[in-house]
Parts: C-alpha cells; structure tokens; sequence
C-alpha cells in the first residue's frame, strides 16, 4: 500500500469491496508525512501489525506528530529499496514542501513496472528517469491552472500550489504524458485531484488533448483512467 489517509475504517471498507485480503498486506509506504496523506497510518498499521516505509525526514516527521506509536515498526526507506511480498519497491525523490517527500516505483516478479508520483510542483530529472519504462504511471493532475487562479484560495496558497514546491498541474501533467506514451508508457491513472481546483473531466480532457497533439490515440497507444478525489471504485488488473 502507498499512503494511507482518510480512515481506517475507509480504507478497510475499500479494500473488501475490492476483495482484498487485508492481513495479507505485507507494507505501507509513505510519500510523506503532510495528512491526507497519513491520517489512517497508525491506527491501520496497528490494527494489522503492517510494516511502515519512508524516508528519513519523514519518519521523524510523523514521530513528531505521534503517527508512529503503535503496533508496528517504521523502516527508513534506503536507497537500496525494499522487498514487500514478492515485489521490490524503490524510491526516488519529489519536489514538495514537506520535509523529504518521494515518489516509489514497484517491480513485479514478471518484470512489469508501477511507478506513482504525486505531491511534487516540478517532473525533475530524478522524477522522469524514475519514469521511464513503466507500465502502469499513477501521475498527478492536480488542479486547473484557471480554477486554482480564479478560485477562492488566499494568494499565499494559490502561489504555493503553483510553485516548484507545490503540485503539479494539469497542463504539466499532460505534457509529461506525452513524453510516457512516446516511449512505451500504456497505463495512465491521473490522481491527486483538488476538489476545490479541478474536475475529474477537466482532467481527463486536458490530458487527452495533450496526447492527441502526437499522434497518441486512447485504445490504440494509452489507457487513460482518473482517480476520483471521492471514494475509488476500480482496480486495474494487468
């Protein structure tokens, strides 16, 4: 598992209604420690003795809010990786104002890889080497550069939203896209979507448009999916 917010409860009804064996879950690894991100870790990790993941200034982080006293144990996540079950987990960093956020890339035992990036303002080197060659990419699409503008966000959180250090929008998301699919990317899941920012059609469309401009057909070249910011319904099987 990647994060854990909303609720345990929340996260134990999504998991059943996806026919997840919960106990079989063997780790829980965080992007970073900022709470909707995290606010389901200690009670969930608790409840199921499930080992935590993340790096090392995200450990301390989450120490220092108490999400780490429970019934499991926390592992700084080394540049060496992971193993959780029978697939390996690497990290890479992101670009977030949080105290050291990062991005995870999950290699099956038949050679497929899922790599997740969300929570970062800018795709650096690290990032998009990071992302090359995957074959499922759960890629941010944060806002709509217009809604976020015209919204009713104070100024000082509609500049950090927009910054280096804050979220990627949809029109950078698209344009990471095409460089994914020009180079054999299939599977897409835009995720991360602001509530107040952005809709999931806008989304979906901005994305669309981006890779229509190569030549990028949906059916043919890419799978384009969008997590809602409500409860998910979906599991991807591939």
């Amino acid at each position: 598992m990647i994060d854990a917010g909303a609720s345990a409860k929340r996260l134990e009804l999504a998991l059943r209604r996806m026919d997840i064996d919960i106990p079989s879950l063997k780790a829980i690894f965080i992007t970073h420690e900022h709470i909707d991100h995290v606010s389901a870790l200690r009670v969930f990790a608790s409840r199921y003795s499930i080992d935590v993941y993340a790096s090392e200034g995200t450990l301390r982080a989450l120490d220092g809010e108490g999400h780490l006293e429970g019934n499991f144990d926390a592992y700084i996540m080394g540049t060496g990786g992971a193993e959780a079950g029978d697939m390996r987990i690497t990290a890479f960093n992101t670009s977030h104002d949080s105290s050291e956020s990062l991005g995870f890339c999950v290699e099956t035992p038949d050679g497929r890889k899922i790599t997740t990036v969300t929570d970062t303002g800018v795709i650096t080197g690290e990032i998009a080497e990071s992302l090359e060659r995957s074959d499922l990419v759960l890629i941010e699409s944060n806002h709509d550069l217009r809604m976020l503008e015209t919204g009713p966000y104070p100024y000082y959180l509609k500049r950090r939203i927009k910054s280096d250090r804050g979220h990627l929008s949809n029109r950078a998301c698209g344009e990471t896209l095409q460089k994914l699919v020009r180079t054999g990317t299939a599977r897409i899941v835009l995720g991360h979507l602001s509530e107040e920012n952005n809709r999931p059609g806008l989304a979906r469309e901005t994305s669309e448009r981006a890779l229509t401009q190569i030549g990028a057909e949906e059916g043919r070249d890419y799978e384009l999916y969008v997590a809602p910011p409500g409860p998910m319904e979906k599991m991807i099987i591939f």
